[in-house]
């Protein structure tokens, strides 16, 4: 771990450079947003220039597709050395197998498996060593549940990435794990709760299926993320932890 600055605490994030996609909203801000309270530097990936800069006006931003591989690859030519990666980028969607218009299909697979899978593919070069990665799958991406098709098979594909790039990344000391969390309340989520005919009984219904009766935060689940890369997880790699209010408990 690295000193703090001058008169700051020190946690076991301080002094790491971390990069997060999905930075402009959801998840991926408020990691933003914890993980610089906790010290870290961060590099900022987003479609959005100005949502970044919204989430941290004086971190480094860089604003294009996870998804393009042309794109990935020419800011990798030119991102620095990092700590870790926080891959947090993605999108949702409901339908069917045969109710799933193919471009549906192929609009789920590159925002959550694809997008990742390049940031590993372009950036694994630029992580030190000892390392952590963590990946954003789903606990839908574990069980499945009717009408999630296209989504569910693009988190159960980065469950997968994660424990592939924990075996690959292993003899450099750098980990890799992924978290599953169930529904957080986050702008997507939102959204579709309020496309709902009654949102409010769409929302007692979507909380009503964990334990604990109630959706998660974004920032419960980055305060996981940023204990996975911290070095107080040193021994945690190649692994899936639910974040779903016990949800997964309960089948």
């Amino acid at each position: 771990m690295k000193d703090a600055a001058p008169g700051g605490p020190v946690t076991p994030l301080t002094g790491k450079r971390i990069l997060i996609t999905g930075a402009g909203s959801g998840i991926g801000r408020s990691a933003a947003r914890l993980f610089h309270a906790r010290g870290a530097e961060l590099v900022l990936v987003g479609r959005r220039l100005a949502a970044l800069q919204e989430t941290l006006p004086r971190a480094s931003c860089a604003a294009f597709d996870h998804a393009d591989d042309a794109a990935v690859a020419t800011f990798a030519r030119s991102c620095p050395e990092l700590d870790g990666m926080f891959l947090a980028a993605g999108a949702l969607s409901t339908g069917s197998v045969e109710g799933t218009p193919v471009s549906d299909f192929d609009a789920m697979i590159a925002s959550n498996l694809r997008g990742p899978w390049l940031m590993a593919h372009h950036l694994g070069s630029r992580l030190k060593g000892g390392s952590s990665v963590v990946l954003v799958g789903s606990n839908i991406g574990i069980r499945a549940i009717p009408d999630s098709a296209a989504y569910s098979l693009a988190k159960a594909g980065v469950h997968m990435l994660a424990k592939v790039l924990a075996l690959e990344w292993a003899p450099r000391s750098i980990r890799c794990n992924a978290i599953a969390p169930g529904p957080v309340r986050t702008p997507m989520v939102e959204a579709r709760l309020a496309d709902s005919v009654d949102p409010i009984e769409a929302l007692a219904r979507l909380a009503s299926v964990n334990p604990l009766k109630r959706l998660g935060t974004e920032t419960e689940v980055a305060a996981l993320a940023a204990h996975l890369l911290s070095d107080e997880s040193a021994w945690t790699t190649g692994s899936v932890i639910t974040i779903d209010g016990g949800a997964d408990a309960v089948y």
